[in-house]
């Protein structure tokens, strides 16, 4: 870890504009009142944000801490997510209000009110349930951004069943792995999608996946998106479409309790092996609620894209079950921001009012390439907020972002947060003071500190580890199927203080900064991608005899990763080193899918080890920084 004091460039700042502090949900004073009531009492804090919601049955008690750091929050509370997401807007004036907007890559749209939406949840719930699906059973979903992704998530929430969301680029290696380990009864998928003018397969990889069968699978249901000729299995398979033609528009809710699981989603961790957070009914909706009414000042009128894939806790949180709760209007598109050009992005805004966007570095800094030519060719004065999440965002993507989208009249938020989170912790309101490159501070209710490796907090300035000092509703509730690595990993030393694994500091003002990763994780376009799962994936080709991975700056997508490998003797003689590099990343897309990056393969005749014999990452790692330059050091050992 870095401790060395921080030098803060000439800062720019920027103060909200007069008419949005009035029309704001929360003003500066209601802020610092938040502020202070919370630091009093922060569980009477949460209290008051779950009595904004519906619940079948109150709580016995706030926080539940008898199994820390297993916490339970809202013990005794009954509720379930879908009813404050769809059930209860049906009886109000929301229920004949758009819900969704969804725009396919070729132009194809549809748009859905909340009435709409809750009766096609509904049919499918239905259709799950006569397939023998109930509460407590776990359903994989393989499925790109459609409409009926988001109706799948809905369903399985309604009865009580835990979706396990898969990014759609995920190979179909991967794939088979989430279903043995959640033991899924039922897989979701789509015949296929379209992704930057391709046609991009997914029922063969399906297939592929459960070829030779799976101990757990009893359905494959298939949504008809491409009307792609795909194998369909008679005893196995079914068309999403004849599957809910016959059920009913109306299904029971079922009652859950507030930890009871509603999804799983995994995220990379520093062994290899991903890790299985399991979020609940209960906490993770009352945080959501708060933020989208708080931090994204949601009014009647707005319409909300955030341009997260469902794949992803972003797009669960803030595409799907944050918007939905809020009784706002969400967007979600399919395909790819340059297609058929850089400005696809910015006519969804124009053509659908979108008035909150809510993106990721990479995606702005993709299309700054471009420059301002095409955000002028259309109508942005819509936006009223932006907002962005996945990566820190430079002060230069910030400015840009600012100026050329939000004609230096919206605010960006750069929010923070993770997947074990499930919703933003730290991040400016819509009346903050704003400095370009910081996240501001905690919001209400979350508490951090920043300390060093034994748990001292560190001056102003100085970079430190990102701890959170008090448990929160949507925090994860554990891993699935390894507790015992819930606890080594989040809650070392024993402080019970969740370890973010980012590394921050705090400016003169009060104010955070991220800095980067204090453990083996790559951040490829805001997707956190484990070192030690990419060597492995490298490894399981017979060309490698060891492999190091390390992240490397990139201008587009923050980060990505460079590969140390020392092949094989019989691979080493080979003299066409390109078709080696080609064969590699043939094998890790195929290993991991497209979201692996890797930019360089650089052989290498031996790595850096420690003294107990660990690939010393960190020695590669300064040597492409430029910090250490001697190729001797290749050579450790």
């Amino acid at each position: 870890m870095n401790t060395s004091k921080t030098t803060y460039s000439e800062e720019l700042v920027f103060r909200p504009l007069p008419q949005l502090v009035i029309d704001a949900n929360v003003n500066p004073q209601e802020f610092a009142a938040a502020q202070a009531a919370a630091q009093a009492d922060y569980l009477a804090y949460w209290e008051d944000a779950a009595h904004e919601l519906e619940w079948f049955h109150k709580w016995d008690a706030v926080l539940d801490t008898t199994n820390a750091p297993h916490y339970h929050w809202f013990p005794g509370g009954q509720c379930n997510i879908v009813h404050n997401a769809l059930d209860r807007h049906i009886t109000t004036g929301n229920k004949n209000k758009l819900a969704l907007i969804w725009e396919g890559e070729a132009g194809d749209s549809k748009k859905y009110t909340y009435y709409e939406l809750y009766r096609e949840v509904n049919r499918l719930a239905n259709a799950l349930r006569s397939l023998g699906i109930s509460k407590g059973d776990r359903v994989v979903l393989y499925l790109p951004l459609i409409p009926q992704t988001m109706i799948t998530m809905l369903a399985c929430a309604k009865i009580g069943a835990v979706h396990c969301m898969v990014f759609s680029g995920f190979s179909a290696k991967i794939l088979r792995q989430r279903v043995v380990e959640t033991q899924a009864k039922v897989v979701v998928t789509a015949d296929g999608f379209y992704r930057n003018g391709h046609l991009i397969a997914l029922k063969t990889l399906v297939d592929e996946a459960l070829m030779g069968g799976s101990d757990s699978v009893e359905t494959v249901i298939v949504v008809n998106r491409a009307t792609l000729d795909v194998h369909m299995s008679e005893a196995r398979d079914i068309w999403y479409d004849a599957l809910i033609r016959q059920e009913r528009s109306e299904a029971a809710t079922e009652v859950m309790h507030a930890h009871d699981p509603l999804f799983i989603l995994h995220t990379s961790g520093t062994t290899g092996e991903p890790k299985g957070v399991i979020h609940g009914h209960g906490g993770y909706m009352v945080a959501l609620h708060r933020s989208l009414n708080w931090v994204f000042d949601i009014k009647p009128t707005d319409i909300f894209w955030c341009t997260g894939d469902l794949g992803w806790i972003t797009g669960h949180s803030y595409v799907v079950y944050g918007p939905l709760i809020a009784g706002t209007t969400t967007v979600m598109y399919e395909g790819h921001p340059l297609y058929p050009q850089a400005d696809r992005m910015w006519d969804i805004v124009s053509r659908y009012g979108v008035t909150v966007l809510y993106t990721a570095p990479t995606v702005i800094r993709m299309l700054m390439r471009y420059g301002h030519q095409y955000p002028r060719m259309h109508d942005l004065s819509t936006l009223r907020l932006l907002a962005s999440a996945g990566e820190s965002i430079s002060p230069d993507t910030w400015l840009w972002f600012y100026k050329n989208i939000g004609h230096s009249q919206c605010p960006v938020l750069d929010t923070w947060w993770q997947t074990e989170t499930g919703s933003c912790m730290i991040t400016p309101f819509p009346v903050s003071v704003l400095k370009p490159g910081s996240v501001h501070r905690p919001v209400p209710g979350i508490m951090v500190d920043i300390v060093d490796d034994q748990g001292q907090a560190v001056p102003t300035g100085v970079q430190g580890n990102l701890v959170i000092t008090q448990p929160w509703p949507s925090m994860l509730l554990d891993l699935d199927r390894n507790s015992q690595k819930y606890q080594s990993t989040y809650w070392p030393l024993k402080t019970h203080w969740y370890w973010t694994g980012d590394i921050v500091s705090r400016d003169e003002d009060g104010l955070i900064w991220i800095h980067g990763r204090s453990d083996d994780i790559l951040n490829i376009a805001g997707h956190r991608i484990g070192n030690v799962e990419l060597e492995n994936a490298f490894l399981a080709h017979k060309a490698v005899a060891e492999v190091a991975v390390v992240g490397i700056p990139d201008k587009i997508k923050g980060e990505v990763g460079k590969a140390f490998v020392v092949l094989r003797p019989d691979f080493a003689v080979l003299e066409d080193r390109n078709e080696i590099i080609r064969m590699l990343k043939e094998h890790l897309r195929k290993e991991i899918g497209p979201v692996a990056v890797i930019r360089v393969i650089e052989f290498v005749d031996t790595l850096p080890h420690t003294q107990s014999g660990k690939i010393a990452r960190h020695i590669l790692k300064d040597r492409e920084a430029g910090i250490a330059k001697d190729p001797s050091l290749l050579a450790e050992s």
